[in-house]
């Protein structure tokens, strides 16, 4: 294919719908000059002329109408193509690859105010645990909780998380009592046995125990899980006392599903974090997928702010 220069052609096309060299270089952000210099060596390119330069005015010739009516076409086919395309990728489909307690517990629950604001774009939720390749395993951006340590990855932190004792009201309210940590060791206790394998895991009791200073409490005993959200699905239905995270927990507790005996929390060592490829930021669903994600983490913040007078004293509120 024999093509001139597309600088070339875009000058003629816009001269050619103007009939004038100054508002064709108006549209193209460049000067007279410019566009008058690209049509001549357009002309000389083709061998013919292009336009009959009149006084005051421009005219087509018949081989420059032929051309105008196909720069035309072929432009507005190009940018019809791109709107197409750009339409695909601000909407079709966004894979997010997150924690199984995560998904359950905090992503799921809120997917419909994603979709209010986003009908044009279906979430796909893969839930895994371990680390995943993005390019191979078609994922566009993940969840995960940790230190934030994933080279070569764009990493953004989410959300910071408390841990604390939780229990249902019914399970509060009966006996032995719970008035102060040690009281733990007369109850049946739920363990996230995920944290067995990672010694300085959140999600564990003995680092709830050792943040408030208590020892001497016996942590074989109980009921173990390999995922955060069954243990508070045991919580939930009065099998014992679990250690919570704050993003897993907080629906519930505003629900009043669950209750904190206690109102000592500790610090988690980790962390949430959004993490992807730099290049998937350059899709529209993917930012937009980040966006809502931090905008609902903000919400699920201020709503445990707003109710922490509520959850944090069942111990006091039962006496």
């Amino acid at each position: 294919m024999r093509l001139p220069p597309l600088q070339a052609l875009r000058a003629f096309d816009a001269a050619a719908r103007h009939l004038n060299f100054t508002r064709a270089a108006e549209e193209l952000f460049v000067t007279q000059g410019a566009v008058s210099q690209q049509i001549r060596q357009l002309e000389e390119y083709l061998g013919f002329r292009l336009f009959f330069r009149l006084p005051r005015r421009l005219q087509l010739t018949d081989e420059g109408e032929r051309l105008a009516r196909a720069t035309s076409e072929g432009f507005t086919r190009i940018a019809s193509e791109i709107e197409s395309l750009l339409a695909v990728e601000e909407a079709g489909v966004v894979t997010v690859s997150v924690l199984q307690s995560f998904a359950v517990k905090w992503l799921i629950p809120r997917l419909g105010y994603f979709r209010n604001e986003h009908p044009d774009i279906d979430v796909r939720i893969h839930a895994d645990d371990r680390l995943v390749d993005f390019r191979r395993e078609g994922i566009d951006l993940a969840v995960r909780f940790g230190r934030g340590r994933y080279p070569n990855l764009y990493v953004e932190r989410l959300m910071c998380d408390e841990i604390f004792p939780v229990c249902s009201p019914e399970y509060l309210a009966s006996s032995p009592p719970l008035r102060e940590p040690r009281d733990i060791a007369a109850h049946r206790l739920l363990h996230d046995a995920t944290s067995d394998d990672h010694k300085t895991s959140a999600a564990d009791w003995q680092f709830w125990l050792d943040g408030v200073g208590v020892t001497g409490i016996d942590l074989r005993r109980g009921l173990r899980f390999n995922s955060g959200d069954m243990v508070i699905q045991a919580a939930l239905v009065g099998q014992g006392i679990g250690v919570a995270r704050t993003s897993l927990a907080a629906q519930d507790l505003k629900a009043g599903l669950l209750v904190r005996p206690f109102s000592q929390k500790v610090a988690s060592n980790y962390a949430y974090y959004v993490t992807c490829p730099e290049e998937n930021l350059n899709r529209p669903r993917v930012l937009a997928f980040i966006r809502w994600l931090k905008k609902e983490v903000a919400i699920t913040l201020k709503d445990i702010e707003e109710n922490q007078p509520a959850i944090a004293f069942g111990a006091q509120d039962r006496r």
